[in-house]
């Protein structure tokens, strides 16, 4: 079989690469000239240089392709970025979704998140069946993945087999960025996180969302989502784990919402935009952890198989590839 994958220098990619070479796929990798490629380094794959702006283009690197793995997007939670996440996650997405319906790959696996799912109210766990509108979305970057899977959708009742996957908040080795959530492991091993705010989040280990990906190629239904998710946990229980694995005390005391917000504020609305200072804090990340952000991936577990590594787990890998890496 010939894999097609987008976003394999990221996290989630970087290890569904790793996996389809390990499972005997022959794996064929989008990415842009001069990006960064450590993900990549040393792997037995073909590397296409390229990006999502011409489906014809596009169109001509899928041809015998057996399935196409969207993994690619632009995470940013800033608010000067707009520009750059719609025309990444969105246009990018309609691109590649035209290409393939045009080079008749047998199934397209399109990454979204559960970001698309909207959170569910107070006291409930999201499902595929939650839904949300564009209204509602906190950060340019939900709304963007929300139109990318309305497009998947679409593309789906055209006559494209798609199968959307929705991951939730992975952790775990090869986050060479990283991602928010491995931020907050580096700055817990740094020492840099005297408090913390009350949230939740559903985490799982990417190695998991990676097999999750591959499973939904091999078992998913045609027009359907499936949440890649396992532990839903408060961030003060995440951190308590990051404690009993790194020896490291974690944070007594929590801090109200309205302080991080306010710095936030002036971090992101002052200055970065008067003053051209990289902001540290987004509006958008401290509006988002006003919520608890908890999905149940039951669906995913009991059709497709999806395994549910301990958490425990998945953060002591986080731990040790950041240690191994000079991230600490």
């Amino acid at each position: 079989m010939r894999a097609f994958v987008t976003g394999g220098t990221g996290f989630i990619g970087g290890n569904l690469v790793r996996m389809l070479l390990a499972d005997g796929y022959r794996v064929c990798a989008l990415a842009r000239l001069n990006s960064d490629q450590q993900n990549l380094a040393g792997l037995p794959l073909e590397i296409v240089t390229g990006d999502l702006d011409d489906p014809q283009q596009l169109a001509q690197q899928l041809e015998g392709c057996d399935v196409v793995f969207h993994v690619a997007a632009l995470y940013s939670l800033w608010q000067h970025d707009a520009a750059a996440i719609y025309r990444a996650n969105v246009t990018g997405t309609e691109n590649l979704l035209a290409a393939a319906l045009r080079a008749c790959v047998k199934r397209f696996i399109h990454t979204s998140s559960v970001a698309a799912l909207g959170v569910p109210p107070a006291g409930t766990l999201g499902t595929e069946a939650t839904t949300t509108t564009l209204a509602e979305l906190v950060s340019d970057y939900k709304k963007s993945k929300y139109l990318a899977e309305q497009a998947a959708l679409k593309a789906a009742r055209a006559g494209l087999d798609v199968v959307i996957v929705n991951p939730s908040t992975p952790i775990g080795a090869y986050d060479v960025k990283p991602t928010p959530t491995g931020e907050i492991v580096l700055r817990f091993l740094q020492n840099r996180m005297p408090a913390y705010v009350h949230t939740g989040l559903n985490l799982i280990d990417v190695a998991d969302v990676a097999r999750g990906h591959i499973l939904a190629w091999q078992k998913g239904r045609r027009g359907e989502r499936y949440i890649l998710g396992n532990r839903n946990l408060t961030l003060k229980e995440m951190l308590d784990m990051l404690a009993a694995i790194t020896g490291k005390p974690a944070p007594r005391f929590a801090v109200p919402h309205a302080l991080p917000l306010a710095v936030a504020f002036i971090d992101e609305m002052i200055l970065a935009r008067w003053f051209g200072k990289t902001p540290q804090v987004s509006l958008a990340s401290v509006q988002m952890s006003r919520k608890a952000m908890w999905y149940d991936a039951s669906k995913a577990v009991r059709e497709l198989g999806l395994p549910q590594t301990p958490i425990e787990a998945a953060l002591e890998k986080a731990v040790n590839w950041f240690r191994m890496n000079g991230y600490v």
